[in-house]
This record gives structure tokens, C-alpha cells and sequence, in this order.
């Protein structure tokens, strides 16, 4: 099938769009990237989707609207990189969005109860005829999961060595870890879980920091600048969240936008200068992501694959170098899978599996009671088609 998968992440910087060509099934699936796009958003939407994150600046109303009109962006990114492809919509058999998270409810004792993706599929599904997934973490959460990461799943399917553990390090606006065995082991279980607060504690900061002339940290040159406070990354790390055992998620709920302002606000109590922050909390992004695995890794890792923006801050990927010793640290391009569209052709594949009627997640990487198919269908154009094509095949 040619699926398109859409992703926009934590960060809310843009939707990452793929095209993909998904075949088997678990066991022997493969999946290969046809074409891929970053489609960033205009500064005005974005700062409409983290102001929708935030309970205490949002209303129903606002976020009623957003969902429409990211929807009709996401359609449009579809049909753009059809068009660039040399592609029809008609050559298209699925979609299937992620949407974009604007709550992630976690308990006090570490439940999920709720998560909150906006994005209408009956817009994409209109604007574009094909046949859309899209909601996917719902079902796992009323299987008593965690509904996250989504990843993990596609990191088992895909990315186990033949010999050794690996870990799967995603760093995105939080980090999240698949830690997995090898094909060689047939007892042991993966683990997945989030590890922390990835970029967007460094994000908020960069941009409040610069009085918004950057929304990031560019290769880490602020950092690069600046002196880890070890004193105040002590502090950091006392955040309940880390000693917390998995399944477990987080995200801008805990380490969003009120979160930086109060340790910006913090860390200029302890007389910290705008490097210093940046450099202690690009600190606190390596460091949470070692103690994770000091932890909770279930046995020696001998390889760490990095992915997300983070992987492109020099300073994070030397500090993650030092602290993960002896393991290799690698990117996915240098095992075969494009980092920068990795995300949306997880989507791409959950749509293929919920359309083949088959779950897409492990009890053990998410914490539910069972395995679940994912997703809700929305029929497009082709739908009956589609339909009589999955019969006769």
C-alpha cells in the first residue's frame, strides 16, 4: 500500500509528511520512505497551538477552530508532497495522521487518563478523497495504556540488532526511549517509556532568551557559550518524574511553556546569565536521558540510535557520548532510516496495520492490558475501493 503518514510533534514547529510504500506484515513488513517533507508553520499558527496547550490561555472555542484549520493545512501538505512526488491523490491508499497533542493527562500516580490530539480527519479525508486514520492513541489508553510512544512499536517491527540491545533515543520537544532486545532473544521483552523533557524546556527558553529571535538553540551555539550549573541541574534532576518506575509519559503539561518560565524565572534567582540557563538545561536533557538508562535499561545497551531534532545539537549528542560510554552512539541514518522523516512513516505504518485489522502495540511498551488495533477510520473518496482491493487481495 502507499501510505501517507503526518506528524507534527511537541516542538509544534511543522508537520513532517511522508510517503510511504508499507508491505507484510509483523514479521516480515517492510516499509520504504517514497518522498518526504517538512512543512514549517507560519510563526502566527504556531504560537495558536501552544497557546491552545496552555489551559489558562486557551478556550473551546479557540481550540475548536485550530482544529479545523491545522486539518486543512495537513490536507494541504498531502497534496503538496503528492505533487512533488510526480503523484496523484488517486495513488494514494491511506493517510494516517498523528495530529497534534495539546494534552496529555497524566495522573498523580503516573496514569494516563486522557490524551488530547486535535487535527479533523473528515477534513483531510475531504479535502483530499483518500481514506484517513488518525486518533490513534485513544484505544490503547481505555486498554489501560499509556498511549505513548507510538515509536516503540515500529522500533520493534524494524530496528532490532541481530545480537545485541539497542536503544531507540528520540529527542523531540520530550525524549522518549525504546530499549530492545535482540532478534537473537526470544524471552525478553522490549521497554519503552518517555524520559524527559527533550527540547522544548531549550526551545521556550532559546525564544525568551532572544526576545524571539530564535526558537531554538542553532548547533548549540548558546550552550557552547555558556557554563553548566551543576548546582541547579541537582536541583532539575530531583523532578519526581525521573525516579518515577515506566510506563510512563510525560509532556508540555509537565515540561512545557509554564515550566520554563518558572525556571528561567528560578535560575535567574541563582544569578544565571542567559548562557548559563541554556547551557544547564541542555545539560538536563542529556543527563535525564543517561539516568533513564542507568535505571531502567534491563541490560547493557551496546548501541544508542538517535533521532528528533535534538540529534542535531552537537552539544547534546557529545554530552549523550560521554554519559552513555561505552555504548556506540549513532543516528538512524547510519542504520538505514531517515531521522527526519522517521516519525510520519511510523503513522504511515499504524495506518497500515489499523486498516489491516491488526494491534499495534505491546503490552509491554505502553502498559496495557492487551493489545489493541489503533485508530479511527475516516472513509475518503476511495474508500470502497480500497475496500474491495483489501478483499480480493
Amino acid at each position: 500500500m502507499i501510505i501517507i503518514g503526518l506528524m507534527s510533534g511537541t516542538s509544534a514547529d511543522g508537520v513532517d509528511v511522508a510517503i510511504c510504500e508499507i508491505n507484510g506484515q509483523p514479521g516480515a513488513i517492510t516499509a520504504t520512505l517514497l518522498h518526504g517533507a517538512t512543512f514549517q508553520y507560519a510563526p502566527a499558527l504556531r504560537q495558536r497551538i501552544l497557546k491552545c496547550c496552555d489551559p489558562t490561555e486557551s478556550s473551546v472555542e479557540e481550540i475548536a477552530a485550530l482544529n479545523v484549520d491545522l486539518a486543512a493545512v495537513f490536507a494541504d501538505s498531502a497534496l503538496e508532497i503528492i505533487q512533488q512526488a510526480g503523484l496523484t491523490a488517486e495513488q494514494i491508499d491511506l493517510v494516517g495522521s498523528h495530529g497534534q497533542t495539546l494534552w496529555h493527562n497524566v495522573t498523580a500516580s503516573g496514569e494516563v487518563s486522557a490524551s488530547f490530539q486535535v487535527v479533523e480527519a473528515s477534513v483531510i479525508a475531504e479535502r483530499t478523497g483518500i481514506t484517513t486514520v488518525s486518533n490513534f492513541r485513544a484505544r490503547d489508553i481505555a486498554a489501560g495504556g499509556q498511549g505513548a510512544p507510538l515509536t516503540s512499536y515500529v522500533d520493534w517491527l524494524l530496528l532490532r540488532h541481530p545480537e545485541h540491545w539497542r536503544a531507540i533515543q528520540n529527542i523531540g520537544g520530550m525524549g522518549n526511549v525504546t530499549f530492545l532486545p535482540p532478534l537473537a532473544d526470544d524471552t525478553s521483552d522490549p521497554i519503552a517509556f518517555d524520559t524527559g523533557p527533550g527540547n522544548a524546556l531549550l526551545d521556550i527558553a532559546a525564544a525568551q532568551l532572544t526576545d524571539g529571535a530564535w526558537t531554538y538553540d542553532h548547533d548549540g551555539q548558546l550552550a557552547r557559550q555558556g557554563r553548566v550549573n551543576e548546582e541547579w541541574l541537582d536541583e532539575l534532576l530531583s523532578h519526581p518524574y525521573y525516579s518515577r518506575g515506566y510506563p510512563k509519559t510525560t509532556g508540555r503539561e509537565t515540561f512545557g511553556t509554564a515550566a520554563a518560565l518558572r525556571l528561567l524565572s528560578e535560575a535567574r534567582e541563582h544569578g544565571l546569565d542567559g548562557n548559563e540557563i541554556i547551557a544547564t538545561l541542555t545539560a538536563l536533557t542529556a543527563t535525564n536521558i543517561a539516568d533513564a538508562y542507568n535505571r531502567f535499561a534491563p541490560a547493557p545497551v551496546q548501541e544508542v540510535i538517535l533521532g528528533g531534532g535534538g540529534r542535531h545539537n552537537p552539544v547534546i549528542v557529545g554530552m549523550l557520548r560521554e554519559l552513555l560510554a561505552p555504548a556506540r552512539v549513532l543516528i538512524h541514518e547510519d542504520i538505514g532510516m531517515n531521522s527526519d522523516f522517521k516519525e510520519a512513516l511510523v503513522f504511515a505504518i499504524l495506518a497500515h496495520e489499523t486498516w489491516e485489522g491488526r494491534p499495534a502495540t505491546l503490552p509491554a511498551l505502553t502498559g496495557a492490558l492487551k493489545p489493541t488495533v489503533l485508530g479511527q477510520i475516516t472513509p475518503g473518496d476511495n474508500y470502497a475501493a480500497l475496500l474491495r482491493q483489501t478483499w480480493t487481495s
